[in-house]
C-alpha cells in the first residue's frame, strides 16, 4: 500500500524552472541551439519553462572572438551568443551561461559576458566562471598544485572585471565536479554576497567501469542524500538569494556507462533523482547530455539535428507533468525496495501521485488518498525491460524525433472510500492524478 499523508503545513514547492539540460559549451560552435529547430524548439518546450546550462569540460578551452562570424570550432562569437538567444526566446527557458576561466583572459571573458548580458536580457540566470576547478590540478588547465585558496583569488579578480564592464552580471559557482568539503562548502562562505546560485555536480560513478549497472544506477546513495543535505545548509548559511543547484548531473560519468545510462532504466532512475533532489530543497537540476554515443543524453543529436529522444528524457517528461505543486509525504508500507513513490499537492487543487517499479515483476498498489478525491487518471510509463533501449512509451506512445507526441492512453481509475488500485505490470511508473 501507499498512503498519501497530507503535510501539516505546506511542503516543499517545486520551482516552475525546477528541469533543466546541461552542454557542452561546444555545441554553441555547431549550429544545434537554431530557433528555427522546431524539433529540438518542441523537446525543451515540452518540459515547461526550465534552464539550460552551457558550459563543461569544453568551456575552458573556448576563446571569445569578437570579430568571428560564428559557429567556428573553439571560438565563441557574437553571432553565436545571438542565435543562442533567439534559440532561448523560442522555447521560453532562461540560462546560465559559463565563461572560460581556463584562458586566463579576464578581459576576454568580460567583452563576452557584456554581449551575453545584452543578447539574453532577463533570460540570463548566472554567468559560471570556469568549470570544475577542483580538477584543473589533475587535467592540465592548471599546475599540479593548483590549490582552491588560488581558484578563489582568480575568480574574485574575474568576477571583477567582469562587474567593472557589466554591472548587473550574477554568478553562480563554483560548479564543483566533487570536492564538496575543499571548494563548494568554503566558496559559500567566500563568495558570500558575490554569487546568486550556489552550483554543484553530481554523477553516480565513473561509467567506464564494469560496476556501473543498472543494479547500481537504481539502488539509493547515502552520498547523494548527504550532499544534498550540505548543500542545503551551506546556501542557507551563506544566503544565497537562489539557493543551490546541481548544474550538471546524470547517472555515470566519462559519458554514462553505454547501455545502461541510455536504458530505460534511466528513465526511472532519473524520475527519483529528480524527486530526491526537490524534496531537498534543490533549486533545480541541469541533465548533463549532449551527442549520440551510447551513454547518457536526454536527447541524442549529431551537433546538428535531433537523432532521437532516449528513455531519460521520457523519465524528465514524467517528471515536470508531476511537479507542478508543493511535495508532499509518500509512505510506502512493505519492504519492496523496488517501489518508490513520489506525491505533489498539485497547484490546480489535484494530488498527483507517481509510482515507480523497478522489478521485472507486477506490482498492485494500493494507493490511499483523502477522502474528498473521487476521480483519477493514470498516465504510464513502459519499456518492457529495463535493459530495453527503444521500446519506452509515455501513455501508450513513443517521443519522435521531431518532437512530436500525442498520448494514446490516459486510463481513468476508480477511487472509493479514499482507494484506488493501480498496477505496474513490470517495470515503468505511473502518473496517477487524483481530483475532487
Amino acid at each position: 500500500m501507499v498512503r498519501i499523508v497530507p503535510n501539516e503545513r505546506p511542503g516543499v514547492e517545486i520551482p516552475p524552472d525546477f528541469i533543466g539540460l546541461s552542454y557542452e559549451k561546444s555545441a554553441m560552435s555547431a549550429p544545434l541551439f537554431d530557433a528555427s529547430d522546431t524539433a529540438l524548439v518542441r523537446l525543451f518546450r515540452r518540459l515547461g519553462p526550465g534552464v539550460l546550462r552551457v558550459g563543461g569540460n569544453s568551456v575552458d578551452r573556448a576563446s571569445w572572438d569578437p570579430e568571428g562570424l560564428g559557429l567556428q570550432k573553439g571560438l565563441i562569437a557574437p553571432a553565436d551568443v545571438s542565435r543562442l538567444a533567439r534559440f532561448l526566446q523560442a522555447t521560453d527557458w532562461r540560462i546560465i551561461y559559463g565563461l572560460a576561466m581556463g584562458p586566463s583572459n579576464p578581459q576576454a571573458m568580460a567583452d563576452e559576458a557584456s554581449a551575453a548580458c545584452a543578447a539574453f536580457g532577463n533570460r540570463l540566470v548566472a554567468f559560471e566562471i570556469g568549470n570544475e576547478p577542483d580538477r584543473y590540478h589533475a587535467n592540465g588547465i592548471r599546475a599540479s598544485d593548483y590549490a582552491y585558496s588560488d581558484f578563489l583569488k582568480e575568480w574574485e579578480n574575474d568576477a571583477r572585471v567582469i562587474l567593472s564592464a557589466t554591472p548587473d552580471a550574477s554568478f553562480a559557482g563554483p560548479a564543483a565536479a566533487s570536492n564538496l568539503e575543499g571548494y563548494t562548502i568554503p566558496f559559500s562562505r567566500d563568495a558570500r554576497g558575490g554569487i546568486t546560485l550556489l552550483t554543484h555536480h553530481y554523477y553516480r560513478a565513473n561509467g567506464k567501469l564494469p560496476t556501473s549497472t543498472i543494479g547500481l544506477m537504481l539502488s539509493p546513495d547515502a552520498r547523494l542524500t548527504g550532499l544534498l543535505r550540505a548543500l542545503k545548509d551551506a546556501a542557507r548559511s551563506g544566503s544565497i538569494p537562489l539557493g543551490f543547484r546541481l548544474a550538471e548531473a546524470n547517472s555515470f560519468y566519462n559519458g554514462g556507462a553505454p547501455h545502461v545510462s541510455d536504458s530505460f532504466a534511466s528513465a526511472l532512475w532519473v524520475i527519483d533523482f529528480l524527486f530526491q533532489c526537490a524534496e531537498s530543497g534543490a533549486s533545480g537540476v541541469n541533465l548533463h547530455g549532449g551527442g549520440e554515443s551510447p551513454g547518457y543524453t536526454p536527447i541524442a543529436d549529431d551537433s546538428r539535428l535531433v537523432r532521437d529522444v532516449r528513455p531519460e528524457y521520457y523519465g524528465m517528461l514524467l517528471f515536470s507533468m508531476a511537479a507542478q505543486g508543493s511535495i508532499m509525504r509518500a509512505i510506502v508500507s512493505g519492504t519492496d525496495p523496488s517501489l518508490s513513490a513520489w506525491a505533489v499537492s498539485g497547484r490546480d487543487d489535484s494530488e498527483r501521485v507517481v509510482l515507480i517499479n523497478k522489478s521485472e515483476g507486477e506490482v498492485i498498489v494500493d494507493v490511499e488518498v483523502p477522502s474528498n478525491y473521487h476521480s483519477a487518471t493514470l498516465l504510464p510509463l513502459t519499456g518492457g525491460s529495463l535493459e530495453a533501449e527503444k521500446a519506452t512509451l509515455l501513455g501508450g506512445s513513443a517521443i519522435t524525433a521531431d518532437g512530436s507526441w500525442e498520448k494514446s492512453k490516459e486510463d481513468p481509475a476508480t477511487v472509493r472510500d479514499g482507494h484506488c488500485a493501480v498496477a505496474l505490470t513490470g517495470p515503468g511508473a505511473v502518473l496517477a492524478v487524483f481530483r475532487q
